[in-house]
Formats: structure tokens, C-alpha cells, sequence
């Protein structure tokens, strides 16, 4: 045994003994760097060509690298991602533009106007001393020579039903010895009865017999956001019907002062603002957005600016629909106080405790509570302060007109008053003040 393991180990006798096995080759430091070197450059020529292939058509010839575009796609794809968005919001507008016209009409006013004749009389003619030297002398004279029907104004509208009532500005209905007419899209010809003018608010709602007419969609205007694109439509200048113009929204909650109409200076708050172009005319038409939707009812624009044009959030004259609908006149709810919202200003100046809240107070030829109002019957006087309506705290942001225009008249709500540093709650039910 021990012999067969011994020539298994030795070789025979007479044969050359096995050459040892190869070491493994072993790369140096050197040539590893060289090759990290070579594979760099290697990758970086490649990665130069395959990118001016890419970003130039022209020495691509023309054909189709596939491989090039599912390796950098962001230079093609980008582009033609901001092209079709471009084209898209073009369509889009056509699209909003050809399906609301029709639900936009224009408002003419006309009325009975003097003719005057201009003719040259004797200054003197029962006066013989000045006759006798002036009687070739003749001064001109403005005489009125009858009546005749004229447009004096012109304005915008939009249909809020099919049988034919219609939404504006009450600036462009103000006048109540006009007779108003309606143009349809069409050329139509209707006449058409002033409904209800808001007393508050630049609005009003106007009637014509007509059925089956096409209504523009309302949106919710509480969730308008600046920057959104937007379309005005109106009958601009009151000549050219149904224009179009196209922007964003640039403000929201304006205040601005308005005048226009018979209606003097008006103050109108909470107003969506706007750079697309609102001309004379253009006033009762709609804003909408790029859903075809009224956001706003275009009201008044700065003449010492450019572009910048407000609308009435459409929000606020859904009340004035639904009341006009249902009872065919506008019913505001209301209190009957005249007040001030505290500020810091109003704090130290009155020496309040409190820096909130809108205190009673009279001024203007006018009292602080409204005799026979549901504030004197609920015993409020001048000088009390309302912290909170149904437990909303008075401020800035939520002021008493506007808590209150959320109710409707009978409605009851719980006023929170500071009273000689005292505070209660009283209750006052809520009285009708009709529009006009």
C-alpha cells in the first residue's frame, strides 16, 4: 500500500517529470491606469459624436436615430411638448369663442332727443332806437325743432336662460326713460324690459321674448386663481360686436372706484382683475375661462392705464338671478346700521379695548342705526361695537355686509356686541331692502 502511494507521487523511472503549472498573469498598476485612461477617451469621443449627431439635423442627413432620441430625448420631446401646448390653447379659445357667442348680445339704449335748428334773429326787434341802427345786425339762435330717436349708449350682455332673461352691468340699463333693444348673435332685433337694477352692486338683469336661446355655464369664481387664462367677449365701442380678446387673470380682490352711466361714482370691491382688453362697451359681457364657463361680469377698466380691466366675480350675482327668477325683483337681506371696521387706527383714536369688530357710528347725513330698521327694534345704538355674527369675528376679511348677504331675509342671527365694555349677544332677524 505504502509502495502505490509512493508511484503515484514519484514519476517512473525513465519518463521526464511534469512541468509545474502557469501562475496567473498579473496586471500592474500601470497598465490598470493606462487602460482607465484609454476607455475615458474612448467613451468621451463617443459621447462628442453621438451629440452633434443628435442636436444637429444637419449632419444627421436626415435619418431616423432611434437610438439617439431614446438616448436624449429632452431637446426633441421638450419642444414638441411646448408646441402642441401652445396649439392646444390656440384650439382651445376658438373652441370657447364659436360655442359662447351666441349667449352674448349687445344692448343699445335709445331715446326720444331734442333737434335743435340754429337760425340768426334781430337781437333788437321791438326796440326802434336799436333797430334803427342795427338792423342789419343778427345774432344765431338755437331753437328746438321737435324729437327724434337716437342710440345714446350701447353695452354688453350674456343669456343666463333659454327664455330669455339676460345678465349686464346696471351702468348700461341706468337710464329709465330709454327704451332698451337686444341684438342677438344673428343680427336678431328683440326689445327688452329692464327686470331688476342692483342697488349695491354694478348689476342688473334684462328680459327679452325670445325661447330655447343658448346659456353660457357658470363656474365658481371663490376658486379663480391668478395667472389662469381667460377670455373677455363684448360689443366694444359699442360698434363692434362680439370681440374678442384674450388674457390672464392678474389680481384678484380690487377696489376700485367706477363711474359710468347715471349711476354717478360707484365703489365696487372684490373685483377679479384683468390685462385682457375691456373697452367702452365692453361693459355686461362675460369673462370666461378656458372652459367656456363665466368667471365674471366685465365692468369697468383704469383709462389712465393699459390692459388692465375688471370684472365682478359671478359669484356675487348668482343672488341676484335666483331672487329675479323667484321673485322677480332683487331682495337684499340687511341690518340697518351704518359703521366703521376697527383698525389700529380707529383703536388709539376712540380708545377701544378691543382691535376688532366694527363699531356703530354716524356720519355723512346719515345715522348710525336706521329708524324702524331691525338694528332699533333689536335696541342697538351708536357706538356699540359687533364683535361676531354667528360666531364669525368681524375684521377685514369678514366684514358685516358681507356675512350678512350669506343669509336671506327672515333669517335670524346672533350678534356678539361690546357695550360700555360689556359684552352680550342679541338677536336680530333680518329685514328686506328691495332693489330698485
Amino acid at each position: 500500500m505504502e509502495e502505490e502511494i509512493k508511484s503515484s507521487a514519484e514519476p517512473a523511472a525513465g519518463k521526464e517529470p511534469a512541468k509545474p503549472a502557469l501562475e496567473p498573469h498579473r496586471i500592474t498598476s500601470v497598465q490598470l491606469v493606462l487602460f482607465a485612461i484609454l476607455l475615458s477617451f474612448i467613451v468621451s469621443v463617443a459621447t462628442t459624436i453621438l451629440t452633434v449627431l443628435y442636436f444637429s439635423e444637419a449632419l444627421t442627413g436626415g435619418r431616423d436615430f432611434n437610438v439617439f432620441r431614446q438616448i436624449l430625448p429632452v431637446k426633441e420631446f421638450a419642444t414638441k411638448e411646448t408646441n402642441e401646448k401652445i396649439i392646444r390653447q390656440d384650439e382651445l379659445v376658438v373652441i370657447v369663442v364659436k360655442k359662447a357667442s351666441p349667449s352674448v348680445v349687445s344692448i343699445v339704449a335709445s331715446k326720444d332727443v331734442p333737434i335743435y335748428e340754429r337760425q340768426y334773429v334781430n337781437p333788437f326787434p321791438d326796440d326802434p332806437f336799436f333797430n334803427n341802427f342795427f338792423k342789419d345786425f343778427e345774432t344765431p339762435q338755437e331753437n328746438q325743432k321737435g324729437t327724434q330717436r337716437q342710440e345714446v349708449s350701447a353695452g354688453t350682455g350674456f343669456i343666463i336662460s333659454a327664455d330669455g332673461l339676460i345678465l349686464t352691468n346696471k351702468h348700461v340699463v341706468s337710464d329709465t326713460a330709454a327704451e332698451y333693444t337686444v341684438f342677438l348673435n344673428d343680427g336678431t332685433k328683440v326689445p327688452a324690459k329692464v327686470l331688476a337694477r342692483d342697488p349695491f352692486q354694478d348689476l342688473a338683469v334684462v328680459k327679452i321674448e325670445k325661447e330655447n336661446l343658448r346659456v353660457l355655464p357658470f363656474a365658481d369664481s371663490s376658486a379663480v386663481d391668478i395667472g389662469q387664462g381667460v377670455i373677455a367677449i363684448g360689443n366694444a365701442l359699442g360698434e363692434f360686436r362680439n370681440t374678442v380678446s384674450v388674457g390672464i387673470v392678474s389680481g384678484l380682490g380690487r377696489t376700485v372706484a367706477a363711474k359710468g352711466g347715471d349711476i354717478g361714482i360707484e365703489n365696487l370691491d372684490e373685483l377679479i382683475q384683468t390685462d385682457a382688453a375691456i373697452n367702452p362697451g365692453n361693459s355686461g359681457g362675460p369673462l370666461l375661462n378656458l372652459h367656456g364657463e363665466v368667471i365674471g361680469i366685465n365692468t369697468a377698466m383704469a383709462s389712465d392705464a393699459q390692459n388692465i380691466g375688471f370684472a365682478i366675480p359671478v359669484n356675487k350675482a348668482k343672488r341676484d338671478i335666483e331672487n329675479v327668477k323667484t321673485h322677480g325683483r332683487i331682495i337684499y337681506p340687511f341690518i340697518g346700521i351704518r359703521y366703521a371696521i376697527i383698525t389700529k387706527a380707529i383703536q388709539d383714536e376712540k380708545k377701544l379695548s378691543v382691535d376688532y369688530g366694527a363699531i356703530l357710528v354716524s356720519g355723512d347725513g346719515e345715522a348710525a342705526v336706521v329708524t324702524g330698521s331691525p338694528a332699533e327694534k333689536a335696541g342697538l345704538k351708536e357706538g356699540d361695537i359687533i364683535l361676531m355674527i354667528d360666531r364669525q369675528k368681524i375684521d377685514q376679511d369678514h366684514t358685516v355686509g358681507s356675512i350678512v348677504q350669506e343669509h336671506s331675509v327672515g333669517d335670524m342671527v346672533i350678534l356678539k356686541i361690546l357695550r360700555d365694555k360689556k359684552e352680550m349677544n342679541i338677536d336680530i332677524t333680518l329685514a328686506e331692502r328691495k332693489g330698485q
